[in-house]
């Protein structure tokens, strides 16, 4: 079974699914032996993690690549959304965007109507593309999946610079050129998130980002308004990165502070696969 198959499976569910945002093959491998169904390869937490950048649009089509490739090998069989941004051009770079993310395994792709450079949904400074482009980038998207085992997952940013109408509008448009998940960016009620998934007929997503704009809600809370998809995109990324400042303080010359709890050597092994590999390796040493 393929990965977009997969996860087709997930959302024909009556259940919510709720997705960590990995970023490199490590976290997405986290994710996979922590028992999630699915996860959600973050652009912000790739710019992060690999260029230590701000999500501004400054990491590549190429280097996002290079990281679902990795994402998606190390997360085995369960099935990755990778975020597409604004599929890095015009119309035809979105085709190829959504053909090439398919190729590395992706169960399905985002692709947003921000103008380039893009923005963190749930930081300042967005615009927006016009409703006309957004459709047409959207069309072509579902087009180049017809060559492609992949689901598109829609998203509009246009709440912030347009208002709530506006946006609901897109995502009618995105649904009616026949994109498989939409996701309206940064709703900022609980009343405005139940209007969204009311008016749409495909499986929603939810983006909970603790000091974002839109409430976080529990999942429960999530699958009673409708959403079918939930994901947590910086979590894993801002843990790490809490746990690591906590290490760093603690081995300055002459800190008092402890060094904070962390797994022995011996689980670090196994986490990262040494067992399985000394396991495999003995099949194939010659007899002496």
């Amino acid at each position: 079974m393929t990965a977009a198959q997969r996860l087709r499976d997930l959302l024909a569910q009556p259940t919510i699914h709720i997705m960590p945002g990995c970023y490199d093959a490590l976290s997405a491998k986290l994710v996979a032996t922590a028992g999630f169904d699915v996860t959600f390869m973050s652009g912000f937490a790739v710019s992060a993690a690999r260029l230590g950048l701000p999500d501004t649009g400054l990491i590549s089509f190429t280097e996002m690549l290079d990281s679902l490739r990795g994402c998606c090998a190390a997360a085995g069989r369960i099935p990755v959304i990778g975020d597409g941004d604004t599929g890095y051009g015009n119309a035809l770079n979105v085709q190829r965007t959504v053909i090439e993310y398919a190729r590395a395994g992706a169960a399905a792709v985002m692709i947003e109507d921000q103008i380039s450079p893009k923005k963190c949904g749930h930081t300042r400074g967005k615009q927006v593309v016009s409703r006309a482009e957004a459709r047409m980038k959207i069309r072509a998207a579902v087009d180049a999946r017809n060559d492609a085992d992949i689901l598109i997952l829609a998203r509009t940013d246009a709440r912030a610079v347009h208002g709530f109408d506006e946006a609901l509008a897109r995502c009618r448009d995105f649904e009616a050129e026949g994109a498989d998940i939409i996701f309206l960016e940064a709703p900022e009620s609980e009343p405005e998130m139940k209007a969204f998934c009311a008016a749409m007929t495909k499986p929603c997503m939810a983006n909970m980002v603790p000091g974002g704009k839109t409430p976080i809600l529990p999942a429960q809370q999530l699958q009673q308004i409708g959403y079918k998809l939930a994901v947590y995109p910086v979590m894993l990324l801002s843990a790490s990165i809490a746990a690591m400042q906590g290490v760093l303080a603690a081995l300055q010359p002459g800190a008092s502070a402890p060094l904070p709890p962390s797994i022995s050597f011996n689980d670090l092994q196994k986490v990262v696969g040494f067992p399985d590999y000394w396991a495999r390796e003995t099949q194939y040493q010659a007899a002496e």
